[in-house]
């Protein structure tokens, strides 16, 4: 169908939607990468490269979709991914999870139900986790190593007593926060000098001026996980980075460490390399994730679909594995699949959903993917995701960059 005002029919039409709503400075901090962004454009450019090997008859009249990831069924293979503080929308992650938990796709294998998926909730986000595990009952809490080995736990615990199923640390950053296109500002908090300052850029951006307005609230840049476990004030986002920054680089021991004290289903975040998977596994994690922070990481760093099969294939079935990055269509999803990811984590597509439409558009993203990755299942005569292997797809010659690893 076509885009309409209330519904858009691609992840590309979200975009240009978030862009025409959201002030220049909230925009830009949705959609740059790190250094020159040769990782940023890898991570979407290299899934063109993968095609398929579609068949054209007896067809499977149904497709299956659900899968698990951390203990928790999902109905489709996409997962929300962590992302720190949303000032996209007024409900920020509070309406992301409820998109997520009730996303209004029909689940054509049982009509009464609407499909849903898990949460990534960043320990930097806007809203808490007590407010978020509310509305989901998937949620999948994020940590830094930021802190105390004491603090970090802390978090963890409060998490897990909130109602979170699973814990997600990420490891894949290393403060390369330079850009050349620009680093856009953004206020230590919104005080009257950052409302001053940042007038020029909302008053033309009316329909998101509206909508906070409505709200009676300005957005909060505050991380209320981030608040010191024997009390005090929450930390802004700034706050809360310098801890992070400031702590030194965690160990394989740190992290086997919290995984033992964690107790249960427990991703590592930001693998990139072959011998990283293998030591993810030995620190006994349930699920690995292949990322580069959404092109933030490293820049220079191939994409996470290149990295994808020599991960799988040096962890084999020891370990769950799921991809994130550059994922923008259904298909995305299935050629991550067929490679052997349980599942895909999204990112951008599901914010620029949300600045384009609220919670709604949250919902109209994840039914984009789901309708795309039904549309390719019934092209390569799968019943199943389960059933895609890379037979089905076409892949070049030296795809992974992997030849020395």
């Amino acid at each position: 169908m076509a885009s309409t005002k209330d519904w858009f029919e691609s992840v590309a039409e979200a975009q240009r939607r978030a862009r025409r709503r959201l002030p220049k400075s909230v925009y830009y901090a949705l959609v740059g990468g790190a250094e020159q962004g040769i990782t940023l454009s890898d991570n979407v450019a290299a899934f063109d490269e993968i095609g398929f090997r579609p068949h054209i008859a007896d067809l499977p009249p149904q497709r299956e979709q659900s899968t698990t990831v951390l203990g928790q069924e999902i109905d489709l293979p996409v997962l929300i991914s962590p992302t720190g503080v949303q000032a996209v929308d007024p409900e920020g992650e509070v309406a992301v999870a409820r998109a997520a938990a009730s996303s209004n796709i029909q689940n054509p294998l049982n009509p009464e139900q609407t499909v849903s998926t898990g949460m990534g909730l960043s320990s930097f986000a806007s809203r808490s986790v007590e407010d978020v595990c509310a509305v989901n009952d998937k949620v999948f809490f994020q940590v830094y190593w930021a802190g105390s080995r004491e603090d970090i736990l802390a978090r963890a615990l409060r998490a897990k007593e909130a109602g979170a199923k699973g814990l997600i640390v990420t490891l894949d950053w290393t403060f390369a926060t330079r850009r050349d296109w620009g680093s856009p500002p953004i206020p230590e908090k919104m005080d009257l000098r950052a409302m001053a300052q940042f007038a020029p850029e909302v008053i033309t951006k009316p329909r998101y001026l509206l909508d906070w307005a409505r709200s009676g609230k300005l957005p909060d840049l505050t991380v209320p996980n981030m608040v010191p476990p024997l009390g005090g004030a929450a930390p802004t986002f700034f706050g809360a980075y310098g801890i992070w920054w400031t702590t030194p680089q965690p160990t394989w021991d740190d992290i086997a460490w919290l995984r033992e004290q964690w107790g249960g289903p427990f991703m590592i975040k930001g693998i990139m390399h072959p011998d990283d998977a293998r030591r993810a596994v030995d620190a006994g994690a349930s699920a690995i994730s292949v990322s580069n922070h959404g092109g933030n990481n490293l820049d220079g760093t191939p994409a996470a679909i290149r990295a994808l099969p020599a991960v799988v294939d040096a962890v084999g079935d020891q370990v769950e594995v799921v991809m994130d990055g550059g994922v923008r269509r259904g298909a995305d999803v299935v050629k991550a699949l067929a490679l052997g990811a349980r599942a895909c984590m999204i990112g951008r597509a599901y914010l620029w959903g949300m600045a384009a439409q609220g919670e709604r558009g949250v919902s109209n993203v994840l039914s984009i993917l789901y309708k795309g990755i039904d549309e390719a299942l019934l092209g390569l005569g799968k019943n199943s995701v389960h059933e895609l292997t890379r037979d089905d797809l076409i892949i070049p010659e030296n795809f992974t960059r992997a030849s020395k690893l």
